[in-house]
């Protein structure tokens, strides 16, 4: 399918590939790690682990001679996705929040001020609503988008 969004979820949006991902932006890179905090079977990690490997969101390496033990680190392409991930994670703890408050807090690590939700912004900076924001056929793109203005 010519669409950004239906080949995107064809990569990440799988529940399990969406958990292993959040769990490499908390530092998690050994195969054991992964398991053990999300209590994954092993064959399903394994094949989500090297379906991110084979997309190139996570690189592979070995810290052990011969490749017994291996970190899976966040590629270019897997970092671009945090933005993506923050937006769930916020969209989460408003429509389904805990009562006892956040259940992550993320902060910018230079200034230890909270992160301001994920948004589309104007070319001018400006916050903007979905109703602000159209959609048209790009060069590239499917011709059954209706552009509405």
């Amino acid at each position: 399918m010519n669409c950004s969004l239906a080949q995107t979820l064809e990569v990440v949006g799988e529940r399990w590939t969406m958990l292993i991902l959040r769990d490499a932006f908390f530092g998690i890179r050994r195969f054991e790690e992964f398991q053990r905090r999300l209590g994954i079977a092993r064959n399903i990690l394994s094949a989500r682990l090297s379906h991110l490997v084979n997309e190139e969101i996570l690189e592979r390496h070995s810290v052990s001679p011969g490749g017994k033990w291996a970190e899976y680190r966040l590629t270019a392409k897997g970092k671009a996705l945090q933005p993506a991930l923050l937006a769930l994670v916020q969209w989460g703890d408003y429509w389904y929040p805990n009562e006892d408050g956040l259940r992550v807090e993320f902060f910018d690590r230079r200034s230890d001020d909270p992160i301001l939700p994920i948004r589309a912004y104007s070319q001018e900076g400006e916050a903007l609503e979905p109703r602000d924001i159209g959609a048209r056929p790009g060069p590239g793109g499917p011709k059954n988008i209706v552009a509405k203005k």
